[in-house]
């Protein structure tokens, strides 16, 4: 959760993916109140710089079609031509296969660390137990999830149990005789320096997935999702790939951005759901007890208020707030994709 580079976006051509982003805006709108604790208050820095997502000729009605989705679930997006996107930001004229882009307002980024710490913190405080150690795998009675094993012996017991252990899932799913397309893809954020002014700019995308975010005046976050991006756990950050791939890519894109140093950068993970991009969340069926919610592929971070509630409703006997059964994992033993759209969205 902390490697995560805290993008927020409405922007997505799935429903169920735009409720769970505005459920997170609205989280948000009350959320260093609602988990403060003796006085402590968390920061989420919420930052709407906004969110432009270009498109060429191949993503164009996609992205109308998200944005008739979006505007009916109530969000702020608009279309713009590669004319008004370069009247509005000139660093942001682009190469002539842009045939324009969809920009999101209240868009943003928030901190990874505060929204993490926040719910810990309240949920300490409100009675839970929080244990820092490693799980060793999952325990099973007559066909039922009851508990979890660590990796010192102790087992611990539950009536129900939840695996969110993001691109750890699978393994500890594989314990319990449950099989996941989930994969560990190493995904490489590179902060960049640049004489362009950046505060005023909002986060930009191009049609590959390329993404750039300005993080203040003169530095950005840059990254992109490749095929041939590393599976594995391995957090060792190198800067190659962005020389020898994705700065010739951005500069195609845009231009102006021909003159960078590279000031930084981390290693993450994306929980790659390699049948179709999306969420694995609900209880796994043949294993009573058992939850699931994995394999968000990169939008996980912001997602995770929706999904906790949707988990929390589902196994209290509450009808969930949020419609996700979709996304339940009866799609994965199927063979059954629910994918957002042709185009590439991270």
């Amino acid at each position: 959760t902390l490697r995560s580079d805290g993008n927020l976006r409405v922007q997505f051509n799935l429903e169920e993916n735009v409720r769970m982003s505005l459920h997170t805006f609205e989280l948000l709108e009350t959320f260093a109140e609602d988990m403060a604790v003796d006085g402590w208050r968390p920061d989420p820095a919420a930052h709407h710089q906004g969110n432009l997502f270009l498109s060429d000729e191949a993503g164009r009605e996609a992205a109308l079609q998200g944005i008739e989705l979006q505007r009916r679930l109530g969000c702020d997006v608009t279309w713009l031509g590669p004319d008004e996107i370069a009247a509005r930001w000139p660093a942001y004229r682009a190469h002539d296969e842009v045939v324009g882009g969809v920009f999101g307002p209240r868009d943003g980024a928030i901190d990874p660390t505060a929204i993490l710490d926040g719910f810990r913190r309240r949920a300490i405080a409100m009675g839970a137990t929080y244990i820092a150690a490693d799980a060793d795998g999952l325990v099973t009675t007559d066909g039922s999830a009851t508990g979890v094993r660590l990796t010192g012996g102790e087992v611990l017991q539950a009536a129900h149990v939840v695996v969110a252990a993001g691109a750890w899932s699978t393994s500890l799913l594989a314990s319990a005789g449950v099989e996941v397309p989930v994969e560990p893809v190493m995904r490489t954020v590179h902060v960049v320096e640049t004489p362009i002014p950046l505060a005023s700019l909002p986060s930009v995308f191009a049609p590959s997935g390329l993404y750039l975010l300005p993080e203040g005046d003169a530095t950005a976050q840059v990254a992109w999702s490749l095929d041939e991006d590393p599976v594995g756990f391995d957090f060792t950050y190198r800067r190659q790939g962005f020389e020898e791939t994705i700065w010739p890519e951005l500069v195609r894109v845009l231009p102006a951005f021909d003159q960078l140093r590279i000031a930084r950068g981390w290693c993450g993970l994306y929980a790659m759901n390699t049948l179709d991009h999306n969420a694995i969340l609900g209880a796994w069926p043949g294993v009573d007890g058992l939850w699931v919610a994995t394999g968000f592929s990169g939008h996980g971070f912001q997602h995770t208020p929706a999904m906790g509630r949707h988990l929390a409703e589902s196994i209290c006997g509450v009808t969930p707030t949020l419609d996700l059964g979709r996304l339940g994992p009866q799609r994965i033993l199927d063979g059954v994709p629910l994918r957002e759209h042709a185009g590439r969205i991270i």
